[in-house]
């Protein structure tokens, strides 16, 4: 090989390892970063301190929701910090939180991430309609048309309207706790089902095109 030629895939290596560098340590620090949609110990630390110091008057239930985001952009510009909603390294070294060799329960925290989500959709139904919720969320996670992640399913724009209308926010019914942990371990009452809406209300003509599978209390499960 000339020398020439050697050079050039030196240079070539040495673009490669920097860009490789680069996105390390984007990934690095947006694993650090905590936003909308996540859970655990650390969130829960978040909410507390918010709460303590007046920011937030929301659950300390390791849910990183609206209310969360919004109590953190609100200590953001308070500390003249940069303003997203995300604590990110700045944010939590402005809170007096390390990150340092915490070890995340990520089951812990999507037991209370998908609690809420059944509380907020299947307030007032059976717990069979409540689990059956919980198995709505957990079936599309396995299906290739949605997220592959509790709080993607969760967060999906459009999907679930309580994320919209404030009941996402409420307190969480504490059936709804080990609802979510039956659907997580595989009780599925609907038979499979993909999609639910409840037929006093609907006015989606193409929800109601959907195969209905099952109906339990207000809501028709489908495929």
């Amino acid at each position: 090989m000339s020398y020439g030629k050697r050079r050039l895939c030196l240079a070539l290596a040495v673009i490669f390892a920097f860009h490789i560098g680069v996105i390390s340590l984007a990934q690095r620090a947006d694993a650090a970063s905590y936003k909308r949609g996540s859970t655990g110990s650390v969130v829960k630390e978040i909410q507390q301190k918010l709460r303590n110091w007046g920011y937030y008057d929301g659950e300390v239930d390791g849910v990183y929701g609206s209310r969360t985001e919004a109590a953190v952009t609100w200590f953001q510009k308070k500390n003249g910090l940069t303003v997203d909603g995300k604590a990110g390294a700045q944010t939590l070294a402005a809170m007096g939180i390390s990150t340092k060799g915490i070890v995340e329960s990520s089951t812990s925290g999507d037991v209370s991430l998908l609690a809420r989500l059944i509380s907020a959709e299947a307030r007032g139904e059976s717990y069979e309609g409540q689990v059956a919720v919980g198995a709505v969320v957990m079936n599309r996670i396995a299906h290739p048309s949605f997220p592959n992640t509790l709080s993607g399913v969760i967060y999906q724009r459009g999907a679930f309207s309580c994320l919209n209308d404030g009941q996402f926010d409420q307190p969480v019914a504490q059936s709804a706790y080990q609802a979510a942990r039956d659907a997580m371990n595989g009780y599925d009452p609907t038979g499979g089902a993909i999609y639910y809406f409840n037929p006093a209300t609907a006015t989606s003509k193409w929800i109601w095109s959907r195969p209905a599978l099952v109906t339990i209390g207000r809501h028709r499960f489908c495929a």
